[in-house]
């Protein structure tokens, strides 16, 4: 019989460098499942906000002068 599933329950120092490896990388993986709820819930109330404003001002030509002008490149020479 394979004794792989007693090391959840030795007390030995094996046991425990596995258990506090294991508890580290899940620690690990909620901090980093969190950073990236909290950056998709800032992106979801950035759009809601998005969804409050008028039709008009989604439409309205921007406040730069220059902002709806193309760049465009100079033309190769031949």
């Amino acid at each position: 019989m394979s004794d792989n599933g007693k090391l959840y329950y030795e007390t030995d120092r094996r046991g425990q460098i596995f258990n506090f490896v294991l508890s580290e990388m899940l620690r690990g993986g909620l901090y980093a499942a969190l950073f990236l709820l909290s950056i998709v819930a800032v992106l979801y109330a950035i759009w809601g906000l998005g969804l409050l404003l008028p039709e008009d001002s989604k439409t309205a030509p921007p406040p730069m002068p220059f902002s709806a002008v193309q760049i465009a490149a100079p033309a190769a020479k031949a």
